[in-house]
């Protein structure tokens, strides 16, 4: 049969041999078979372990997550809006924190479209605020890409022990015991 020359080896050498084209069909659907409940799964860890990074701006962070929320309902697996706002809002970092407040001093819900608006605007704040900033790391690494740490310990003297002093006279620079003798 002409599709079985076009299906992949390691496809082809594990299914039945059919002669009719629906079955040979609904034999390899049926090897593909994926679960519902495993797919619901997979994206409700990924929702949870999602969080608002500094790369990527608020609008396309909640975008995100609301698209996120919408895949699961084809499995029957609903997120209220409310919780998905307040959800949101636990993914914001420190900086968020009034904003935080002021949300939940607020009597109204906001909706996602709301929450969208207020975080764009309350990121624009956050910039003007902030200004600019440059992050500057300075860390020397020695030879053959050695860490500084390792390199410390090289470059350090060790401490002397047992160093013995020749007791001398200051002022004739003769031994200790020959200070009683000196004739000045």
């Amino acid at each position: 049969m002409y599709i079985r020359t076009k299906i992949s080896t390691s496809i082809h050498g594990s299914i039945e041999q059919h002669e009719n084209v629906r079955k040979l069909l609904k034999a390899i659907d049926e090897q593909f078979v994926t679960s519902d409940k495993a797919l619901a799964n997979t994206l409700i860890i990924k929702f949870t372990s999602l969080k608002l990074i500094d790369i990527k701006d608020v609008r396309e962070h909640i975008m995100e997550m609301r698209d996120m929320v919408a895949q699961p309902k084809n499995l029957k697996v609903e997120m209220s809006e409310s919780f998905l706002v307040h959800f949101i809002l636990n993914t914001f970092p420190p900086q968020y924190g009034p904003f935080k407040i002021s949300y939940n001093t607020h009597k109204d819900k906001w909706s996602i479209n709301k929450l969208m608006t207020m975080c764009v605007q309350e990121e624009g704040r956050l910039m003007m605020e902030q200004g600019e900033s440059v992050m500057l790391v300075m860390q020397k690494k020695g030879k053959k890409g050695k860490s500084q740490d390792s390199q410390k310990d090289k470059h350090q003297v060790p401490p002397k022990v047992d160093i013995k002093k020749d007791e001398k006279c200051f002022f004739c620079k003769k031994k200790k015991k020959d200070t009683r003798i000196r004739n000045v």
